[in-house]
């Protein structure tokens, strides 16, 4: 019996729920935090808008959220995780078994503590562009999202990736894959480079050849590293912008090249039919969220 109530209480709380608080709540399950500047972006048009349905929603437990104190005085903004309602509905939608409240509970403890929060919010910052870009012109779409998690479907017999993300832009009938690595500046540059190998081994063994692109915490970082890609052997394809540009225009410098260039203006290969290949769904190519 107290299963029977417990899941009468989610489903008393379907009614509040519309359709973009359940994109809302989808995107908080694969991406895990978002900020309320992100959340704004993404849905809504006005940030006190913004602010009062996620009050809304945290009253539902649908999100939780959390924030630091700022070094000098004053507080970051809102960090938006799913509450435990969120992460109960989410398991619901899935068919796995509904996480306790003291399980939800750790689960955002152990984000918000986690050392790789920041590097998880700059790579999420990126696709938050994207989509805000996509938003606000006619032509334009984020067709496919994915965090590291979901990038594993990506799967090949010769070596296993780990990009950052994931993702399918398009704009005027052009669609263009891709491959994140998000630089923090923590790693050497040789490290990063490095990574370059396993891209080539996945390509060879028959997955999408999709441009990596370099997104990196400053333009002498950039500098640095673009020489290094420079002498680098093909196989792959590279190219480089820095977090202060907009990753939707002509920001992108091809590691042996001197123009910059669109995302959409770099080539794609999706990569075989087979059934590793998430791209194809029953031989047919699918590409989507």
């Amino acid at each position: 019996m107290p299963h029977a109530r417990s899941s009468h209480g989610l489903l008393a709380i379907y009614p509040h729920i519309t359709s973009r608080d359940r994109q809302l709540v989808t995107l908080l399950d694969h991406h895990q935090v978002l900020t309320t500047d992100h959340i704004t972006r993404l849905f809504f048009h006005a940030p006190r808008t913004a602010r009062h349905r996620l009050a809304e929603l945290l009253d539902l437990e649908l999100v939780d959220r959390f924030r630091f104190a700022r070094t000098g005085g004053g507080t970051d903004p809102y960090h938006w995780v799913l509450g435990h309602a969120g992460q109960r509905f989410q398991a619901a939608s899935r068919g796995e078994p509904e996480p306790t409240p003291r399980a939800s509970s750790q689960r955002i403890a152990r984000l918000s503590a986690s050392p790789r929060l920041q590097h998880l919010l700059t790579v999420n910052e990126f696709f938050v562009r994207l989509g805000e870009h996509a938003r606000r012109h006619d032509g334009a779409s984020l067709d496919r999202w994915w965090s590291e998690q979901q990038a594993q479907q990506f799967k090949s017999t010769k070596t296993v990736i780990n990009p950052d993300g994931h993702g399918l832009w398009g704009r005027g009938g052009q669609t263009a894959g891709f491959w994140l690595e998000a630089d923090t500046g923590s790693e050497p540059l040789t490290r990063v480079v490095a990574k370059l190998n396993g891209y080539r081994k996945f390509a060879a063994g028959g997955g999408p050849r999709y441009p990596v692109l370099f997104w990196l915490s400053s333009p002498i970082r950039e500098e640095h590293l673009h020489r290094l890609l420079s002498q680098e052997p093909g196989g792959v394809t590279t190219v480089t912008a820095t977090q202060d540009a907009d990753p939707a225009q002509a920001v992108w410098l091809p590691g042996d090249g001197t123009q910059r260039v669109r995302l959409e203006q770099l080539s794609s290969f999706h990569g075989s039919n087979n059934p590793s290949n998430p791209n194809f769904v029953d031989g047919v190519l699918h590409l989507g969220a």
